[in-house]
């Protein structure tokens, strides 16, 4: 019996296999005189493979779970700056109110002042001038600029995109997790039986020899 016949054809909508519940242990070993060393070194087997997945998984979980707020605190800042631009538009376009045309004129809109994190620990503060352009850090050190509706986008379909994987993440630790306590259980079913058929065997030659003596 082959490791890989272990694992049935159905699989979660990623590709994990489902483990097989072992409902009548004699059946499956092929009669009361089956082996079972196999049987159980095949469950051991898939065990730490599903563990292996499990490890990955719960990895790719804590980093998807770093990911996602800073990804949504990226998302915010560029919608404040493009909702700020938008309104400065708006009152710069006016034309009922004459008077504060001219004061834009006189006394341009100040940079705003805001504070940006070095670390975990430490801020600096910082002008923000009035832009339509942002830099965006994409990873392996590169960095590209985009308009603020482009990089809002952007940002949205990232998050969205890893909202989406973290919840298949979740979905497949938990299927993982099923798989392998019917691993374990199969397992101890496996030992309990051939523990309980030597226990008979042993009671029966026990028997046998009180006949013949």
């Amino acid at each position: 019996m082959s490791s890989k016949s272990i694992f049935q054809e159905e699989k979660n909508p990623r590709g994990i296999p489902k483990a097989p519940f072992i409902a009548n242990v004699e059946e499956y070993l092929g009669g009361p005189d089956g082996a079972v060393e196999t049987p159980i070194r095949n469950f051991q087997d898939a065990i730490a493979k599903y563990r292996y997945m499990d490890a990955n998984l719960t990895q790719r979980r804590k980093g998807l779970e770093d990911k996602i707020p800073d990804i949504r605190k990226t998302l915010n800042m560029v919608e404040f700056l493009q909702e700020r631009r938008e309104g400065k538009k708006k009152e710069e376009g006016d034309l009922e109110d004459d008077l504060s045309d001219e004061e834009n004129v006189e006394h341009p809109k100040q940079p705003m002042t805001t504070t940006f994190e070095l670390n975990d620990t430490l801020f600096a503060e910082a002008e923000l001038e009035d832009t339509d352009t942002v830099y965006l850090w994409l990873g392996a050190n590169v960095m590209l600029s985009y308009k603020l509706t482009e990089a809002a986008a952007l940002l949205r379909s990232k998050l969205d995109l890893a909202e989406t994987s973290l919840k298949a993440t979740i979905e497949d630790l938990e299927f993982l997790r099923e798989q392998l306590t019917v691993m374990e259980v199969n397992t101890a079913r496996v030992y309990n039986w051939d523990v309980k058929r030597r226990r008979e065997r042993r009671l029966a030659g026990e028997a046998e020899g009180k006949k013949g003596g």
